[in-house]
């Protein structure tokens, strides 16, 4: 199979956007996307089932400049870092990926895996939805399922602030409380490395990764003229106050 492999920087609300627009686009026989991109601002976004004021400090992102932005896909908040992490979005039809949804984590992440992998940590699948390294956090992801495509987006930490992601991200529930502060849970490749990894560094490490991870073809492409409208048209719901207070 063959996914095409665009490059993208923006602020947050084209982000997600744009990943919603990449959803319709596949939906409508648009050939399957691996996407990855920078934030250009310090963005927290929360998942679509979340409450704002229950997932982020929004004093302290007030304060620090730090952008909150919900986005369709579900799981916990997540510290986007301009200067220390890349996100990754992959779409393309449910036919290609495992049913189970487990699996479906795993086959899809395992870019990051392997990413790391090349880099030089140790990281495996942690399930649910993480990818771990030493039993610490560096990746996690988010999935939506909508007219029989498959959109997944997710972390690769290779140098976030994580003292900053701790002070804004809050965190509740079992399943994450149990597991103790968030510092001591998770790590950057560069932490985990002892060095300081680049962003180039970590972007080739990330094509490289998903080529051999999905067993896929990447060729490098940009944007249709439809997807690039549809995005700019999606972009109001994502700054609107009616969207990310919508829990």
């Amino acid at each position: 199979m063959m996914l095409r492999l665009v490059l993208d920087r923006g602020g947050g609300h084209y982000l997600m956007a744009m990943d919603e627009s990449l959803l319709y686009s596949v939906a409508m026989g648009g050939t399957p996307i691996l996407r990855l991109y920078v934030f250009s601002r310090p963005t927290v976004t929360v998942g679509y089932f979340q409450k704002v004021e229950e997932s982020v400090d929004v004093d302290v992102a007030h304060r620090d400049g730090i952008d909150i932005v919900r986005r369709a896909t579900g799981g916990g908040s997540v510290y986007h870092d301009p200067r220390g992490e890349i996100t990754y979005s992959i779409v393309m039809p449910e036919a290609h990926v495992p049913r189970d949804i487990v699996e479906s984590f795993r086959y899809l992440s395992s870019g990051v895996v392997e990413a790391a992998r090349i880099l030089g940590a140790p990281a495996e699948f942690a399930p649910l939805n993480d990818g771990v390294i030493a039993g610490r956090k560096f990746s996690g992801q988010a999935q939506i399922r909508r007219f029989g495509v498959v959109l997944q987006h997710g972390t690769f930490m290779y140098a976030t602030d994580l003292d900053k992601l701790s002070e804004v991200v809050r965190v509740r529930g079992v399943k994450l409380s149990s597991r103790g502060p968030v510092r001591e849970r998770v790590t950057t490749l560069s932490e985990y490395l002892g060095r300081p990894v680049s962003e180039d560094e970590a972007l080739k490490a990330l094509i490289e990764g998903f080529r051999r991870g999905l067993g896929v073809e990447l060729r490098e492409s940009t944007y249709t003229e439809i997807e690039l409208r549809l995005a700019s048209e999606l972009e109001w719901k994502y700054r609107s106050r009616e969207w990310l207070f919508a829990r």
